[in-house]
């Protein structure tokens, strides 16, 4: 099966990458930028792509590609520091930029008169428009088109190495677009990945299928077979205990060690923190015994959870906290139930849980926050023990959607909008108290309810409230209050590495703040978070 190697430097969106090109139906590998290539690495390999990265390609943390990539005749093509890699390795230079490159830039591409590999992938007529993967008659005069990128960089090419032509320039006066003139190599100095920039799948498309001649054959079938005849390998005949939350990730999950292994084989773990949602403990229940669950153990521990959070109000020491307690108790409660030392630990980690907690596939990613099923030291060491299985590790929110309805999931619980790991301890901002957790669970019940009755929750990725740490004078009949500020957060996404507000109707944002602050006598004020990501996170904490 054709495949799309990609060199990972350390960037936030290389998983984004990948995600793309799954998507057009082509296998693709993510090994660290800086690995020693072996024969087996470049099996099947009809192009290879080189991530963006937080270094810099003149600094120690730049990561070095094996020289062997430039050797293979294999196409190349870089994104960002890839393409800064690619121009430095061969002769040029790079340096850096006197005001940083980031978010919206518009980029004009010069297309040359003459027929080249990466441009006759596309119609000249509609550049960056529509795939067609054809050479394409030469035209006498070259022609320039122009469109929206997304940039995210502080260094720029400064003198082209050997070979390389400029053929794009942003509107900052930078190269953009670098390609060699006899060589199979491409550069792009912006993220055609990110969902911000126009044409970028366009123009992802025009290089694996264009210049590598990719045959579009994988699927997410073919990904679940793979997932569990890996599983069944590795498991064997030993209890898997997987840590569920109820969400999207743990239970989809769930469904496919179900589906896998024997059910008696697999137990499910609920910890009640008294950081859930309203009603979701019996919600888990129903749902997960619908699922065929033979083995569900429910364990309450609020009283724990909030002894060990008192006074704590460091948004990385509670997710710290949480995490180390959910498998102290998990540790606890496997004595308990008498599993053997062989078990294994499932979870239902995303890519981007992993992402963000620096936890990409080379050595190169930044922490952006801690997730608890990544950073904490327990996890890891079972991790390093080699008994934790993650079969969503390389999978995105949208596409762990898809694989739940391939395994004939209920539709509630597909579409359910994802909840954090550390629940409504990372939505209390400051200290968490079993009073907040209360006017938090009752607020938020209400926001997501009222989303659903007006048609609203299925347009949106996410929805919460978050409880903010400051009271605000009001007023409630003739007397004065002191209540607390609740900030509501809605946002659209297609894979949660970025996201975009959600537009809401003012007349149903006024009613839903108005219901809010009439029914928790606790709230005074309302606030709606109108923050993208980036520069945000989507949670608060």
């Amino acid at each position: 099966m054709d495949s799309i190697l990609i060199l990972d430097f350390g960037s936030q969106t290389t998983q984004l990458i990948g995600r793309r090109i799954r998507d057009l139906g082509v296998y693709t590998e993510i090994l660290p930028g800086d690995r020693k290539l072996t024969d087996a690495d470049l099996a099947n390999v009809r192009g290879i792509i080189l991530s963006g990265s937080p270094a810099s390609v003149y600094s120690p943390d730049g990561a070095v590609p094996d020289r062997r990539i430039y050797t293979q005749g294999v196409p190349l093509l870089g994104i960002c520091y890839g393409l800064q890699r690619m121009n430095k390795d061969q002769g040029g230079t790079v340096e850096a930029l006197p005001q940083r490159e980031y978010g919206g830039v518009e980029v004009t591409v010069s297309i040359p008169p003459t027929n080249h590999l990466f441009f006759a992938a596309f119609d000249r007529s509609i550049l960056l428009s529509d795939i067609i993967a054809r050479q394409v008659p030469a035209k006498s005069e070259a022609s320039t088109v122009s469109f929206m990128s997304w940039m995210s960089h502080g260094d720029t090419l400064t003198h082209l190495a050997p070979g390389f032509r400029e053929y794009g320039r942003s509107s900052t006066g930078f190269p953009a677009v670098v390609l060699h003139e006899s060589q199979p190599w491409f550069g792009l100095q912006f993220h055609p990945e990110a969902t911000h920039c126009e044409r970028g799948i366009e123009i992802i498309a025009a290089f694996v299928f264009g210049v590598c001649a990719c045959k579009p054959e994988w699927t997410m079938e073919q990904y679940i077979e793979t997932v569990r005849t890996s599983l069944a390998e590795k498991v064997g005949n030993s209890p898997v205990l997987l840590l569920i939350s109820g969400g999207v990730d743990s239970t989809v999950a769930g469904g496919l060690l179900l589906k896998t292994l024997q059910s008696d084989q697999v137990h499910l773990m609920y910890i009640d923190t008294g950081l859930m949602r309203k009603n979701e403990t019996l919600t888990v229940k129903d749902s997960l015994e619908r699922l065929g669950a033979q083995r569900l153990h429910i364990l309450h521990c609020e009283d724990e959870f909030l002894e060990a959070l008192k006074g704590v109000e460091d948004p990385e020491a509670k997710r710290k906290i949480i995490g180390d307690l959910f498998i102290t108790i998990q540790e606890r409660e496997v004595c308990n139930l008498g599993l053997p030392e062989s078990y294994f630990l499932a979870q239902g980690t995303l890519y981007t849980d992993l992402i963000e907690s620096g936890k990409g596939i080379g050595k190169k990613a930044h922490l952006i926050k801690s997730h608890h099923n990544v950073g904490s030291p327990l996890v890891e060491a079972k991790r390093k023990a080699g008994r934790i299985i993650e079969p969503l590790d390389r999978l995105y929110k949208d596409e762990v959607r898809r694989l739940g309805q391939l395994l004939s999931l209920e539709e509630s619980v597909i579409r359910r909008h994802p909840f954090p790991g550390p629940g409504l301890g990372v939505r209390i901002i400051g200290e968490i108290t079993k009073e907040k957790c209360a006017i938090l669970r009752e607020a938020d019940a209400i926001y997501i309810e009222e989303l659903k009755r007006r048609g609203l929750y299925d347009e949106i990725w996410q929805a919460f409230g978050v409880l903010l740490p400051i009271r605000s004078v009001g007023v409630a009949g003739d007397l004065r209050t002191y209540g607390w500020v609740l900030a509501l957060r809605a946002i659209t996404s297609a894979d949660g590495m970025t996201a975009e507000v959600y537009p809401f109707p003012i007349k149903d944002l006024l009613e839903i703040s108005t219901l809010i602050t009439n029914t928790v006598k606790e709230i005074g004020r309302v606030t709606y978070d109108i923050s993208s990501k980036p520069p945000a996170t989507i949670e608060w904490e």
